[in-house]
């Protein structure tokens, strides 16, 4: 695909050439919708909170004896089970944010620039700058562009000048591109660019394509070393296999039997046991 790139006066003055084989193909919409999740679950505050029985406010005295009242046995007036007492398993302060796979986010943002590159609402601008601090000069260039709502302004590294003149104007965001988001691109209507983000981000989202794995037919195994418990190390070679013992591998009748030293020792005692007299008769000495 190509773009024709335009200046903060929307005049051409060039073009550049988008890959198809980033941002060409189906649009996977479950990995945008995991990373917009993801970067919904981030900005919730968390700041919930229910007391427990320690922090309600009441006296920790037990109210009654434990026995011979007739009530019901009770340690303290904060108790989860009385009126104003604590909360059980209630909901504490706790940050909702976790981590996604580098691929799935930076598959699910080259899927909503592909969507918006389809849908036309995409324009390059050969830089984004202000020569000074003034809102008025930055709506204005807005609207020279077409730039309607919702908008995102992505560059390689973010003006100061030009940040604090759309930081007033509701609904535009100007972000790095290092910085830029699948939700960002998404609820964007229009996405302005310049070239060098759109050369940067191709660049990085190249990497985890899918036609970047298509040389290969299966993944890589990784090796066990266990000379330094790494299983990557070059120097991993297969153990040899242990040699079987030729005395296993003998017939039954190769075999001869010894006798042990107990046995040796029983037969010497029962010998020496009996007479020769009862030895003639079959009968033990007593």
């Amino acid at each position: 695909m190509q773009f024709d790139v335009v200046n903060s006066e929307n005049k051409k003055v060039g073009s550049v050439d988008v890959s198809d084989d980033v941002f060409g193909g189906r649009v996977n919409a479950d990995l945008i919708w995991e990373s917009v999740v993801r970067a919904n679950a981030a900005d919730r505050r968390g700041t919930h909170m229910t007391k427990n029985r320690a922090l309600v406010s009441g006296s920790g005295k037990k109210p009654w004896r434990q026995k011979g009242t007739g009530r019901a046995r009770v340690g303290e007036i904060r108790n989860p089970l009385w009126r104003h007492g604590g909360t059980v398993f209630g909901p504490q302060p706790r940050s909702y944010d976790y981590a996604l796979p580098k691929k799935v986010e930076r598959g699910a943002l080259r899927a909503a620039l592909a969507q918006k590159m389809k849908d036309g609402a995409l324009v390059v601008v050969d830089t984004l700058s202000a020569g000074e601090v003034k809102t008025k000069a930055a709506a204005e260039m807005l609207k020279r562009l077409g730039i309607d709502g919702k908008a995102v302004l992505i560059d390689t590294a973010v003006d100061e000048k030009l940040a604090k003149s759309l930081r007033n104007i509701e609904g535009v965001e100007f972000v790095a591109s290092a910085r830029v988001n699948a939700r960002s691109v998404m609820t964007a209507s229009k996405i302005v660019a310049t070239r060098g983000a759109i050369e940067k981000l191709q660049e990085v989202l190249a990497r985890s394509s899918p036609t970047s794995f298509a040389g290969r037919s299966s993944p890589r195994k990784r090796r066990f070393c266990a000379r330094t418990d790494a299983r990557s190390c070059s120097r991993w070679r297969p153990a040899p296999p242990k040699p079987r013992s030729s005395a296993r591998l003998k017939p039954c009748s190769a075999r001869k039997w010894i006798p042990s030293a107990r046995a040796s020792r029983t037969a010497r005692k029962s010998v020496r046991a009996v007479s020769p007299a009862a030895a003639a008769t079959g009968r033990r000495r007593t």
